[in-house]
């Protein structure tokens, strides 16, 4: 069997963290604008980013996202970012101080789960998310394969 093409994202998103909702259970959203280099600006319109192990945190009053790789843009050669550098976000101040607040909390942290543009604006969806132990990722697995199993069987009846 033929190894299919690359997962496409949700339509006008950029990149999805798929992994996430898979490692966290996803507690509150929030929309950031990002601090980005002409040449990464260019790199998210190509689509050449990645999500998997990134992760925001809180310094000094100002939340950074660390571990995103956005590869480098070829045409822009010597004038080119660093792929992994740490990029500020762009929230209000009583956004960021609601996350210092629940971020406090034990066992909470705040990932990245997708990138897209708004109008000209590249913008990051964070979402607060407590990790799973391999109990509950073994049951969504068993409900991912029962829901799948219901489907098969209702399109063969159909």
């Amino acid at each position: 069997m033929a190894k299919s093409k690359k997962r496409k994202a949700a339509p006008g998103d950029i990149a999805t963290n798929r992994q996430a909702s898979f490692r966290y259970n996803l507690l509150d959203r929030w929309e950031c604008g990002m601090e980005l280099q002409g040449s990464e600006v260019k790199s998210l319109r190509a689509g050449t980013v990645q999500l998997k192990d990134a992760y925001a945190a809180l310094h000094d009053g100002e939340v950074w996202l660390h571990n995103m790789h956005i590869a480098p843009y070829a045409p822009a050669a010597r004038e080119n970012h660093e792929p992994e550098r740490a990029r500020k976000l762009l929230l209000h101040k009583r956004e960021i101080e609601r996350l210092i607040g629940s971020t406090a909390e034990r066992g909470l942290t705040l990932v990245p789960t997708r990138i897209y543009f708004a109008g000209r604006n590249a913008k990051v969806e964070i979402a607060l998310a407590r990790g799973k132990d391999v109990a509950d990722k073994r049951r969504d697995l068993k409900e991912k394969d029962a829901r799948r199993e219901i489907e098969r069987a209702l399109s063969e009846r159909a």
